[in-house]
């Protein structure tokens, strides 16, 4: 690589170096001081735009379910969540690779932001297009133009949505691993700690810019109704003009980043650290083989891919089938704002239980309640229909689905607090960030492969009829596909579901989520009795 030097040191997800004090009086600062506000300030802007790509890929299957993609299309795009869940893949080549002169973090962190800022700027022209726009053509009779309807819109074309929002989060998922690791070094030591609040904050902030404020100021009706005196078939904002406008500010602000902001060199000699830049590239994809082929470590990757199979159709499809239901996408994403003081609370008042030698014990406690409110999910869906008239739908509706999905959200505050806390407690401290990352990157992995095969399969497992008006039905046509959906209503007739994979689905992700918990539960408890040495790498192992 031109203009870049191979150095040598331990990557997980971008763990930096703690830079040392020049002073006790640095060592016994606080942020109370003010002295470090302006770095955590840049921080949380850093991982705020990190959050923007973030937002909008949740946006876009919404989107698009209103534009008649299929499930397996939906799955197809769901791969774009992928990056920030293998980023551990290339996480060493960042950490290593670098030029000494820009910078250890900007070397990556100003290209990739420029990036995100051009895909931005060249979405911005084409979106509208991928997305399917929508036409309208105008009737003449005689000659006279008449009135003017709209037409459907085009159907989008997923598969380049696909790439580029892929090549969005790539791209925000190497801007993490810089960022992370910068903020180690960008703070003073008394500081560091507030690293971790930049990121959760800054990033939930992004995320709710480029979802709910996004979906909110695109809706020309949440508009027309709270924002504007005289309606507008439009809202507020578009696509391209959201992702034109965010284009630009990562333009700018790279720009500002990389020629006012410098890089301080870390100055820790303690002997961990000396051994941590001793490995190169080669040694850190070594150190995470030989964490992998501990025997306590295979046996939680067996319980991390597969724990969150029994959840997955809830967590994937219910929003969507609530958009097909007809609520509104900007209602569904408005619901994340009264859940956000509940995602607040609960890790404070669940980590006291989890403090233990055996967090996963809430874990396992909170299992059958996740599944219990998943099926009460799925109800929710099933009686949606009824409450939605002329597309409108009451207030209380809303009420009971916030009511649904914050009982959802205590279940999944419960286990994602547990399993946290049962990775710190096990990761060897020996190996920095790295074993950490690992099981991180394992539990997100967990997650995506079930929602993507969930999605995958709804279109499979459901049966459909093509009904004719005499009460009668096309044989040979199960409106599988878009052809046959053409042939049906060419036919003078509708596709009507017989049974929705969905549900099908659901019980069958409850059963196989039972199924784990009976079959996992004793390998949990036998993890937790483990003594901490058998999660440890031993010291020639890391030093190879």
């Amino acid at each position: 690589m031109t203009g870049m030097i191979p150095r040598r040191r331990a990557a997980g997800d971008g763990q930096g170096l703690i830079e040392d004090e020049e002073s006790n009086s640095e060592r016994s600062g606080s942020f109370k001081d003010r002295s470090d506000a302006g770095n955590i300030a840049l921080l949380f802007f850093l991982y705020l735009l990190q959050g923007i790509p973030l937002g909008l890929t949740t946006a876009i299957p919404m989107i698009m379910q209103n534009r008649g993609v299929s499930y397996k299309q939906q799955a197809e795009f769901s791969f774009v969540f992928w990056p920030f869940s293998l980023k551990l893949l290339w996480a060493p080549i960042v950490d290593s690779w670098y030029s000494q002169r820009f910078g250890r973090r900007k070397t990556w962190l100003i290209p990739s932001q420029y990036l995100l800022g051009l895909f931005m700027w060249f979405l911005s022209l084409h979106v509208d297009q991928w997305l399917g726009e929508e036409h309208s053509e105008q009737h003449n009779v005689d000659g006279v133009p008449g009135e003017t309807s709209k037409l459907e819109f085009e159907h989008p074309n997923v598969g380049i949505l696909t790439f580029f929002f892929f090549c969005l989060n790539f791209l925000a998922a190497t801007q993490d691993i810089a960022v992370d690791g910068w903020a180690l070094t960008m703070l003073k030591r008394s500081n560091v700690g507030h690293a971790s609040t930049c990121n959760s904050v800054g990033q939930t902030a992004g995320y709710f810019l480029g979802y709910v404020v996004f979906m909110a100021l695109e809706s020309p009706h949440f508009c027309n109704t709270y924002l504007r005196s005289e309606p507008s078939p439009l809202g507020i904002v578009t696509l391209s003009s959201f992702l034109y406008f965010w284009g630009i500010v990562f333009l700018v602000t790279t720009t500002l980043v990389g020629l006012a902001k410098k890089e301080s060199i870390p100055r820790d000699t303690s002997d961990e650290t000396i051994a941590m830049q001793n490995l190169g590239i080669r040694q850190t994809y070594r150190l995470l083989w030989d964490i992998i082929c501990l025997p306590t470590i295979k046996t939680a990757i067996l319980i991390l891919l597969t724990c969150k199979v029994g959840y997955s159709a809830i967590d994937a499809v219910t929003s969507l089938k609530l958009v097909d239901a007809g609520i509104p996408k900007e209602e569904l994403a408005m619901l994340v704002v009264p859940l956000v003081p509940l995602q607040i609370v609960m890790p404070l008042v669940i980590s006291k239980y989890t403090a233990g030698p055996r967090p996963m014990d809430i874990y396992l406690k909170a299992v059958p309640y996740r599944l219990a409110f998943g099926l009460g999910a799925a109800f929710v869906v099933w009686i949606t229909p009824t409450f939605v008239r002329n597309g409108t739908v009451p207030s209380y509706y809303y009420i009971l689905l916030l009511g649904s999905f914050s009982f959802h959200q205590v279940t999944v505050n419960c286990m994602f607090v547990a399993v946290m806390a049962f990775f710190a407690r096990v990761s060897d401290p020996a190996v920095g960030g790295t074993y950490m990352t690992l099981l991180n990157t394992l539990s997100n992995l967990g997650g995506n492969w079930p929602s993507t095969l969930a999605l995958w399969m709804v279109d499979s497992l459901t049966w459909k009829t093509c009904e004719l008006g005499n009460g009668t039905s096309l044989e040979g046509i199960d409106c599988s596909s878009q052809e046959e959906v053409t042939i049906c209503e060419k036919s003078s007739g509708t596709c009507s579901t017989v049974m929705d994979g969905y549900y099908i689905e659901v019980f069958i992700c409850s059963v196989l989520g039972l199924l784990w918990l009976y079959l996992c539960r004793p390998l949990i408890n036998q993890l937790q009795s483990k003594e901490l040495k058998a999660w440890k790498v031993s010291s020639n192992r890391r030093t190879r």
